[in-house]
This record gives structure tokens, C-alpha cells and sequence, in this order.
């Protein structure tokens, strides 16, 4: 197996990948493509990065949302009740109304067919 040197980065430009990737908002595997380095290098990065910044994002979803996501949730969420007690509020009239329509069913009188006679004839044949 040919010996392989491992490449040395300079922090200028590890800060200059990391910028490009936050600043762009391209995916790290086209920014590591463009500078021809591995993705993962610079996934490793960003994401130490982040850290650095207090942004920790993605692996364990631990970061902290900022004010705009969180008013956004906290909206979503109002939101989100009035319709659960719209909804149960139509179901109770859905259920009233089938109520109401089944017992004007069965009390609505039924068409019976009057029975045929047979006759004697025929009768006596069975």
C-alpha cells in the first residue's frame, strides 16, 4: 500500500470553506467539491463551527430555536387547538344531525307490499 500524506489545512482557510457553506447556503458536498477537499472534512467544520457559535444543530437536536421559530411554533400551536375544538364541535353537530335523521328514519312509516292471493288452482299444484 502506497504511503499517503495526510493534508494540512490552515485555519484561514478552514474559516473560508466554513463561510462559504454558511454564507451560500450550497450543501457542503458542493462547496467541498468546488475546493477539492472531502465533504466530510468539511461537514467537520461547519459543524465545529457551529458548536463554537452555540448553534449546535442536527446531531442531537439540542439547539435552541431562535425567536422568530419560536413565536412561529408557539403560533402554529394556538393554531393548531382552535381547530381541534372547531373539529370537535362539528363532530358533536355531524352527530346530533345523524341522530336526528336515523330517528326521522324509523319513524317514517315503511311501504309494505300488499301479499298476492293465490289461487286455489295454483294451490293445490303446490
Amino acid at each position: 500500500m502506497a504511503g499517503t500524506t495526510r493534508r494540512r489545512f490552515d485555519p484561514e482557510f478552514r474559516a473560508g470553506a466554513v463561510r462559504i457553506v454558511r454564507e451560500t447556503g450550497k450543501p457542503v458536498a458542493h462547496v467541498a467539491r468546488d475546493l477539492g477537499i472531502n465533504e466530510y472534512t468539511l461537514y467537520n467544520w461547519v459543524q465545529m463551527d457551529r458548536l463554537a457559535a452555540g448553534q449546535a444543530g442536527g446531531d442531537g437536536g439540542g439547539g435552541t430555536l431562535k425567536e422568530s421559530a419560536e413565536e412561529e411554533l408557539a403560533r402554529l400551536r394556538r393554531e393548531k387547538a382552535e381547530l381541534v375544538k372547531q373539529h370537535a364541535k362539528e363532530k358533536a353537530v355531524w352527530e346530533k344531525e345523524r341522530t336526528e335523521l336515523e330517528d326521522e328514519r324509523d319513524d317514517a312509516p315503511m311501504f309494505v307490499k300488499p301479499r298476492r292471493t293465490i289461487s286455489a288452482q295454483v294451490r293445490a299444484l303446490l
